[in-house]
């Protein structure tokens, strides 16, 4: 079946914060970040973060499928100074998610590398020849029957490097539509991963700010 794109609506916008320089959103699932080629696919969290702050630039993106905080510019000083952040690697963030089956250790760090699969993009895999480095920490939170919540902290930020970590870790993302199978496609509603926090140098102040975006408000907490 054809992917059709029913971005949501409800919230239409979720503005945390903003000032004279940077704009900080929840991204609901099911919203693309930035336009997609398509005209049906135009809808997008900058394509509305426009309509309200019309200088604002992206700096990073969360997969479609994935919700929770991103932090726009809205001068070219604050975009550059956060480019360098993220390229440095100075941005703190945390994401929380289900992934399928009982998580035996209770944390650790996945260092695979990671190439796009061109034949199934946009799908990514390992890949130790060509792949470009990319590394995982994560921890459990709380175990279920077949579920585990963990917590992910990405210290690169590589296309889909959470989702394909998971998956190599052998417990993938529950909902994901390009990686699960079976009971851990269908267990879920949507992808079950959600950006939880995200610290960084403010661009003009130099103070260090961080903001939150609870899981409980975006992930489905299943029953055991």
């Amino acid at each position: 079946m054809s992917f059709v794109y029913r971005p949501p609506t409800e919230p239409y916008l979720k503005v945390l914060y903003h000032d004279d320089d940077i704009v900080v959103v929840d991204k609901p699932s099911g919203l693309l970040s930035v336009p997609g080629r398509l005209p049906e696919h135009q809808d997008s969290l900058m394509l509305r973060i426009l309509r309200v702050f019309p200088s604002a630039v992206v700096i990073h993106r969360l997969d479609m499928s994935t919700s929770g905080l991103m932090v726009l510019a809205l001068n070219r000083p604050a975009m550059s100074n956060l480019a360098r952040q993220f390229q440095e690697r100075t941005v703190g963030k945390t994401y929380t998610a289900w992934v399928h089956g009982s998580v035996g250790n209770d944390g650790g760090l996945v260092d695979q590398p990671l190439i796009c699969d061109w034949p199934n993009r946009p799908k990514q895999m390992v890949c130790y020849e060509h792949g470009k480095s990319a590394q995982t920490l994560w921890k459990v939170q709380k175990r279920n029957a077949n579920q585990t919540l963990v917590t992910l902290y990405p210290i690169t930020g590589r296309s889909h490097q959470l989702r394909v970590h998971m998956l190599y870790l052998g417990h993938v993302i529950l909902g994901d539509q390009l990686y699960a199978r079976g009971n851990a496609l269908t267990g879920a509603s949507r992808l079950q991963l959600h950006a939880t926090t995200i610290q960084f140098t403010h661009p003009t102040t130099a103070q260090t700010v961080s903001f939150d975006s609870p899981a409980e408000h975006a992930l489905e907490f299943l029953n055991p």
